[in-house]
């Protein structure tokens, strides 16, 4: 599509205003300038994903790859503290924004809504990587987690993509403080 409207900013039989031209010329430029940085950046984050402990494990898990788990191991060591300070993944992902409220009387507990509050970034991401996971259950029709298949046919996508990112972020505090990749269970 850039070779598209490079072509016809370079047509010089198309009536184009001059100003047009030179604008379109300067964003081409930008755009062309702009993608070869991401693409740069994403050849470094993938490398580094490969060579790099702390950000090869999060990548064997399914809907984390090299940039989502890149810029989640940047927000997680710019914004958290270290994850052995949680005793547990609910307490990570309830930092993270990413658990129901709960009310309780009578000694029978009532799960609430996810509150927004907690630290954004991280919580995007994962719900990001949630998505693209979902997203390609609803496309293959089912998945071998059976506990995926069933949230899936009964839950709304949005409900889903954020039970499915608090399970991941549980897990990527089991891998990171445990030390291990991610086992299918």
């Amino acid at each position: 599509s850039l070779k598209i409207l490079e072509n016809a900013l370079a047509d010089q039989t198309s009536n184009l205003p001059g100003p047009v031209r030179v604008m379109g010329a300067i964003h081409v430029e930008q755009i062309t300038r702009l993608t070869a940085v991401i693409d740069r950046l994403a050849a470094d984050l993938d490398a580094a994903s490969k060579t790099d402990e702390e950000l090869r494990r999060p990548c064997t898990m399914p809907g984390i790859g090299p940039v989502t788990a890149g810029a989640g191991a940047g927000a997680v060591a710019a914004f958290a503290p270290d994850l052995n300070t949680f005793d547990s993944g609910r307490n990570f992902a309830a930092w993270l924004g990413l658990v129901p409220r709960q009310r309780s009387t009578g000694g029978k507990t009532r799960l609430g809504s996810v509150s927004k509050m907690g630290q954004t970034d991280i919580r995007r991401l994962r719900i990001v990587g949630a998505m693209s996971v979902i997203r390609w259950v609803v496309r293959k029709g089912g998945s071998v987690n059976r506990w995926l298949a069933a949230l899936v046919a009964r839950k709304p996508r949005m409900v889903a993509a954020v039970a499915l990112a608090n399970k991941m972020v549980r897990m990527i505090w089991a891998m990171t403080t445990k030390k291990e990749d991610y086992r299918m269970a």
